[in-house]
């Protein structure tokens, strides 16, 4: 049998931000607490009480939010930084028992118990079952053999297998990397061109093609805070509609085909360079670069007995996508709304893996280790959710929106609001490294910014699609995001030689869908 720890590797920000020579964890964090120290005492004043339905408490009520906002900017860390903007609501509103008043009522809603049914459970599990089958790998391996001729279709390869495996986010970049990293070596493709097609077809695919966790993570913190999202449903059918706005992940993607199939043209200065190195001297890294390991991600751990085949990953895909679409398809053609049954396809998918893996001589016992394994792996993601469903709660229980909505409505250009919205996703994301936790910051205020600015359904699709590419811009770009690390470490790449080679590519088509956006919202208002 052969041998690989289970579980993907942890990155640790710390360990990440000591590599690039940043600030210690411990001095940045020092600051924010004697930032928000500073708030709290300036709150002195404040009402100390939950306001009514419909109402905020004034300027305290942004405090919770900004403190996250401030302690995300300075350490780099998300969930510390969520927890302390609820600890600090609890203080504003004056109920000090956070895990009674915020915590169980917001990780025990229904929001939260979906995303975790399919976020920890399906997916996790879905990607831990096929550690054991050698499923994705097998699929890899067939469509590599009937592709890949050249140095061009080893690229159009990996640009296939990262949309092929983007339902994991992070777990598709080491799914997509170290499956085509072979295949990509033996053409003399640079790990800085690898590292950029597997990273840029990881979260801003996920988006593009979201039958993955993504709708329902984001419907768990817009719910409710427009009449548009009465119900999570409403907010999923929305996310399904509003895809045409999101031009970063559609022009991400698109950049990087054309990059694929050598038809982008231009590349930036760095990237060229790189390829020039990897063609004329077989030189796959920089001189002096420090790759990352990956060695210890290409192995799997399959029974010596166990015959891996196509149907280990077609068939849980084919399920997955057929309870996901066909449904939605055919009521569209009927002319109603359509329902996108995400949960449901995903506990079809993995039941269908499971089973199939047992059937085909998978002991029971493995097959149950696969899939415990997979839930290992995305534990952090589940803490980090329910963090951030708790802080969209509370900062609906505070009025906080209410307030940013009264406060900035009749001042806020409509027109640059989808372009201000992006810049400010694009921003926080950076700094943190990752888009999820964007997400449950500005998803929850936003959304009755852009509704108090201009109602058109429209136009909200516009702002949504915004918040929705410019996050994930600043997760894939940032140095310390763990899809930009897993990117470096399963193609054995450098992990500031990949931020820099990619991220003038990247910004480019995040101005392009700035301005679309901006040209767009001109003729909506």
């Amino acid at each position: 049998m052969q041998t690989r720890p289970p579980e993907l590797p942890d990155i640790d920000p710390i360990n990440a931000e000591d590599a690039t020579s940043q600030p210690g964890l411990v001095q940045r964090w020092v600051t924010g607490a004697a930032i928000v120290a500073v708030l709290l005492l300036l709150w002195a004043f404040a009402a100390g009480e939950l306001p009514d339905e419909g109402q905020h408490i004034g300027i305290w009520s942004l405090l919770p939010a900004a403190t996250t906002l401030i302690l995300v900017f300075i350490t780099r860390e998300v969930v510390s930084s969520l927890f302390a903007g609820i600890a600090v609501a609890g203080v504003v509103s004056g109920e000090l028992n956070i895990i009674s008043n915020f915590l169980i009522p917001a990780i025990g809603s229904e929001q939260y118990a979906l995303i975790l049914l399919v976020y920890l459970w399906a997916l996790g599990g879905l990607i831990g079952l096929w550690t054991r089958t050698g499923g994705a790998l097998a699929f890899a391996e067939w469509a590599g053999s009937r592709i890949v001729h050249g140095p061009r279709s080893a690229r159009f390869f990996a640009w296939m297998m990262g949309m092929v495996f983007h339902q994991g986010g992070t777990i598709s970049t080491v799914l997509a990397g170290t499956t085509v990293r072979p295949v990509t070596d033996k053409y003399r493709i640079s790990h800085e061109e690898l590292t950029y097609v597997v990273d840029s077809t990881a979260s801003p695919a996920a988006t593009v093609i979201p039958f993955n966790a993504w709708p329902l993570y984001v419907a768990g913190l817009v719910v409710g805070t427009i009449p548009l999202f009465p119900t999570t449903q409403d907010a999923v059918t929305f996310f399904f509609s509003s895809l045409p706005y999101n031009f970063y992940g559609i022009f991400a993607i698109t950049a990087t085909l054309l990059f694929a199939l050598g038809l982008l043209p231009w590349v930036g200065g760095k990237m060229r360079r790189a390829m020039n190195r990897a063609r004329d001297r077989g030189e796959l890294n920089a001189p002096g670069a420090k790759p990352l390991a990956a060695d210890e991600l290409t192995e799997l751990q399959i029974p010596d007995n166990y015959r891996t085949g196509l149907l280990d990953f077609m068939l849980p895909m084919g399920a997955l996508l057929s309870v996901a679409i066909v449904p939605y398809v055919l009521a569209r053609l009927a002319g109603g709304a359509g329902r996108v049954y995400i949960a449901e396809a995903f506990g079809v998918a993995v039941l269908v893996a499971f089973i199939l893996a047992v059937a085909k001589g998978l002991p029971l016992r493995l097959a149950m280790d696969g899939f415990i394994d997979g839930c290992k792996g995305v534990t952090i993601g589940a803490v980090i959710l329910g963090l951030a469903v708790t802080l969209g709660y509370v900062s609906g229980q505070l009025g906080t929106a209410n307030f940013i909505v009264e406060a900035t409505s009749a001042i806020i250009n409509p027109v640059f609001l989808p372009a201000i919205l992006m810049g400010i996703c694009m921003a926080v994301a950076f700094s943190i490294g990752s888009s999820w936790g964007t997400y449950a910051v500005v998803f929850p205020l936003a959304m009755p910014l852009a509704w108090a600015v201009n109602p058109d359904p429209g136009y909200i699709s516009l702002c949504f699609g915004a918040v929705l590419g410019g996050a994930v811009f600043g997760d894939q770009c940032s140095p310390i995001s763990d899809t930009t690390i897993l990117s470096s470490l399963a193609c054995g790449g450098d992990l500031m030689d990949h931020v820099t080679t990619q991220l003038p590519l990247a910004f480019a088509a995040a101005s392009l869908a700035a301005i679309t956006a901006t040209l767009i919202a001109m003729s909506m208002v």
